[in-house]
């Protein structure tokens, strides 16, 4: 079921790969640049006429009350909250280690000069609604902002068809540190966050996935806010030894091939029989899945395999590709780390699974896609801060440098520059 590509042509598996990139057409976005100036607008009336004609609902307060989230929260399974929160403390312990200090620098004659590090005051996440709901993604989006130290985390999903809220992303909103929810989806909800409305304050930042028109308003109104990313198809790409075993490798191949049918499955080994043996693991367990029809069409379409001649070798294909999820099942799995180079998320040995990552172990999920693993990162708390530099110089400091100051200005042709320090040094 993957189709094997020769490991000479790179240049293959890369356009293969690029292939899949879902461009927002111009149709697209002139529709979605309507119903977002529509919302810069007229806010709130426009926000009630789009959740009309979207979702089917004649809205009242978009904003969701204490006694709707407990409400809605009562209605969950106590064994699905017993692991939310065990999942919660693991991720907030791992984004704990990635806050960084503010820092000051002195020098000679009273210089001193540093950086604060500062988080942002308001961000918003977007949670799809429909069969796409992630209760996961809202502790991965959230947790990081609330540790960063974020006061406002603003969450927006659309409303049920009764009007209601999923109580399972209820109660993962609650346990994830978010301050306000609100019943809005679409690119509408995208608008609102970025510009405000009469019941929606603006936020600094958006994160979280959606759909192409989500996609396609984040792109739109970023630079009046910051976005997280504009995230392309899945990927998993698995690095195995001959002692792996093909069960395991087809089912994490399949844990990323059901998510979308451009999802891509990739294995790269040094074992000819594992390829064999890992394809028909594939049919087996892809029989009995619900979401046979879209794993089929990844794999058809998407699934690729590559015969290496060593671990190396294989990492040097991974690195080329840069894919989000990467596999190391291999015995020694530290012994290579430090030869990844592009990877997003990089789960190490035969028990780790790639669904570790996405729902409990700590790591974050919202992961680079597309090859953009090479010059981005993670989500993560540096991703809710802003920082900051500021600097204090003397009269003796001045005095000392500003020839230099000068110097440097007038090279330039910047005589006001020069001049601002010239009336200090006169005195």
């Amino acid at each position: 079921m993957l189709k094997e590509i020769n490991k000479n042509d790179t240049k293959l598996l890369r356009d293969f790969l690029d292939s899949r990139t879902q461009e927002i057409s111009g149709e697209i976005l002139l529709k979605v640049s309507e119903i977002v100036e529509t919302v810069r607008k007229k806010g709130d009336e426009a926000l009630r006429e789009y959740t009309r004609q979207f979702d089917g609902i004649e809205q009242g307060d978009f904003r969701v009350s204490e006694r709707e989230i407990e409400e809605a929260i009562s209605k969950c399974d106590p064994a699905f909250c017993s692991a939310m929160k065990k999942a919660a403390a693991n991720i907030e312990y791992f984004h704990l280690a990635q806050k960084q200090n503010s820092y000051l620098q002195q020098k000679e004659m009273g210089i001193y000069l540093g950086q604060r590090v500062l988080p942002l005051q308001a961000v918003g996440i977007y949670v799809p609604g429909g069969t796409a709901r992630y209760p996961s993604s809202v502790l991965m989006n959230a947790i990081p902002a609330k540790v960063a130290g974020v006061q406002r985390i603003v969450m927006v999903t659309p409303p049920l068809k009764d009007g209601g809220i999923d109580p399972n992303i209820a109660f993962a909103a609650k346990e994830a540190g978010v301050t306000e929810i609100y019943k809005i989806g679409g690119a509408q909800a995208i608008a609102a966050l970025a510009y405000g409305t009469e019941s929606v304050p603006a936020v600094d930042k958006i994160t979280g996935p959606g759909n192409i028109f989500v996609a396609a308003a984040k792109k739109l109104v970023f630079g009046k806010v910051d976005i997280d990313m504009i995230a392309g198809p899945s990927e998993i790409l698995v690095i195995a030894d001959e002692n792996a075993d093909p069960v395991f490798i087809a089912a994490d191949l399949l844990s990323q091939a059901e998510h979308d049918k451009m999802a891509s499955a990739i294995l790269l080994t040094t074992s000819e029989k594992l390829i064999g043996e890992v394809n028909d693991q594939l049919r087996i367990q892809t029989a009995v899945l619900p979401r046979r029809e879209i794993v089929e069409a990844s794999l058809r379409d998407y699934g690729k395999s590559i015969l290496c001649d060593s671990i190396a070798e294989c990492i040097a294909f991974s690195n080329a590709i840069a894919p989000e999820h990467l596999e190391l099942m291999v015995a020694d799995p530290m012994k290579y780390l430090n030869q990844v180079i592009n990877a997003g998320s990089v789960f190490l040995g035969y028990y780790t699974c790639e669904s570790i990552g996405d729902y409990y172990g700590g790591t974050n999920h919202v992961l680079p896609t597309s090859g953009t693993a090479r010059f981005s990162s993670a989500l993560g708390v540096d991703a809710f801060i802003k920082k900051s530099s500021f600097l204090y110089y003397t009269e003796e400091a001045l005095q000392a440098y500003g020839n230099d100051i000068m110097t440097m200005a007038m090279e330039e042709q910047l005589q006001a520059h020069a001049n601002a320090a010239a009336v200090r040094m006169k005195k």
